[in-house]
């Protein structure tokens, strides 16, 4: 059974403001940036995978000559394209990179987005370390005192950025999921929603707007018949929901994300993310989710699903074994 939820979708640690749709024939401009390992090279082949040229490092000087329109100039006519730029870019600041948004924008008419790769301190360490590189802040420091020295310098980035996703264990297909629900060409705007099923064991997912703790349920783990199998799998899912308690919950859960969808759409938010817990991951979280992707589908609302503690095939994941992002 796919993992694969009903739509695109932002997702865990994702988060920004609504999009209008891109009027015809006007060009899109999106520029990645971010903490330096967050995962800019991976982003820009993401997007370029989606049909948008991509460029990385390009000198904040030269964006509008890249971007602008212009005979023998400029990109492929309504092509898209997506630009990397972050400390490591000559001439490089925040005030200038904010400068040119809003001239980009204003002189030029352009749709610019500004996405804001982040990451905790932790993981942007243990990647520099398994790649060897430099910090580019950190020439003859410690790793730590760069990325803290980033953070500072990118404080104000972050805060101006349309979307900003966190990429904290996060795998590229994961990545690319999260950028495809909100520039694939031929998407639609209005709230992309994530269903997410998690382990306590393993801690919360990361910047989950709303949490559902679901270990009250009979755990399918004590049935040894059930113990190899997921919530995926018919057997558990029908343990699952066969509590007494699934039903009540299940009517209570889902009147309550009816309720809050349409004033989160009022209030112009564009990205929700809803983290459905259980002990493993594996079991009494996977079916909730399941289930509740497929009630918001049956309504008309798309939802991307991603179980977090489970590989391809259903078993558990070892998240050493996904191809990661880095430096």
């Amino acid at each position: 059974m796919s993992h694969a939820g009903t739509a695109r979708s932002s997702g865990s640690g994702a988060q920004g403001r609504a999009f209008p749709p891109t009027p015809a024939g006007r060009q899109r401009v999106v520029l990645i940036t971010g903490m330096s390992g967050a995962g800019k090279p991976s982003a820009l082949k993401a997007l370029e995978d989606l049909g948008y040229e991509a460029v990385d490092n390009v000198p904040l000087s030269l964006v509008s000559r890249l971007v602008v329109p212009a005979e023998g100039n400029g990109p492929e006519p309504g092509r898209p394209v997506a630009i990397g730029i972050d400390v490591r870019t000559r001439d490089f600041g925040t005030e200038p990179f904010l400068a040119e948004v809003e001239r980009l924008a204003a002189d030029w008419n352009i749709e610019v987005r500004v996405v804001f790769l982040d990451c905790d301190t932790e993981e942007l360490g243990r990647r520099y370390a398994a790649t060897r590189h430099r910090h580019p802040l950190a020439a003859d420091r410690p790793v730590a005192d760069g990325i803290s020295s980033e953070r500072r310098v990118m404080t104000q980035l972050r805060e101006r950025a349309d979307l900003t996703i966190d990429t904290t264990g996060l795998g590229t297909g994961h990545l690319k999921r999260l950028l495809e629900g909100s520039f694939a060409l031929e998407s639609q705007p209005g709230l992309a929603v994530c269903i997410t099923s998690f382990s306590y064991r393993r801690g919360l997912p990361r910047d989950a707007d709303l949490v559902f703790d679901v270990r009250f349920l009979t755990n399918p783990f004590y049935d040894p018949a059930l113990r190899p199998m997921c919530g995926l799998d018919a057997p558990v899912a029908n343990y699952v929901t066969a509590d007494e308690g699934f039903v009540p919950f299940f009517d209570s859960l889902s009147g309550l994300i009816g309720t809050l969808l349409p004033r989160y759409v009022a209030e112009g938010k564009s990205y929700l993310t809803i983290a459905i817990g259980c002990t493993g991951g594996r079991h009494r979280s996977v079916t909730v989710a399941e289930r509740l992707a497929k009630w918001l589908g049956d309504r008309g609302q798309p939802a991307y699903i991603y179980h977090r503690e489970l590989g391809d095939d259903g078993s558990p994941r070892d998240p050493a074994g996904e191809r990661s992002l880095h430096p």
